[in-house]
């Protein structure tokens, strides 16, 4: 591909989405001029104007609630979300420990600011657990869990 066309794709994808400045929308024009090039922009504007008027088709409610009645898929999505979460943890806790570990051994920062690191980084493990422990709680006690909408 030559330069020119690699510059016409360019200003044609800018003036697909509407952002060419004046100087490129007049680079633009004289670019059209070429068959070739008309063609592909003809192509290309039709083809966005297609996919824009495209929307998924919602499947009926009836598919989603014997969707989630396999044991199957809510194991399946039950399990992918305890793995995420234990890696998201492990994760976490590392870099929280080498925070902590850098600060406490840090002799560059102030007393204040290394305190203050330290509190803050309690605090959140606290309010992390907090978090957890009562949404638990409230999931184990809902009594319109089994509700359906």
């Amino acid at each position: 591909m030559n330069q020119k066309h690699e510059q016409f794709r360019i200003l044609m994808m800018k003036a697909l989405d509407g952002e060419l400045s004046p100087r490129e929308e007049t680079e633009f024009q004289q670019l059209l001029q070429d068959e070739a090039f008309r063609r592909e922009w003809l192509e290309f504007k039709q083809l966005k104007e297609v996919t824009q008027g495209m929307k998924f088709k919602n499947p009926p409610q009836e598919v989603w609630d014997s969707y989630w009645m396999s044991v199957y898929n809510r194991l399946e999505r039950g399990l992918a979300w305890i793995l995420f979460s234990i890696g998201a943890i492990i994760f976490l806790s590392y870099g929280l420990y080498q925070l902590f570990h850098e600060v406490v051994n840090g002799s560059e920062l102030p007393l204040p600011l290394r305190v203050a690191t330290v509190a803050l980084v309690i605090g959140t493990a606290i309010l992390l657990v907090s978090v957890i422990r009562e949404k638990l709680f409230v999931r184990r006690r809902d009594p319109y869990k089994e509700v359906q909408r």
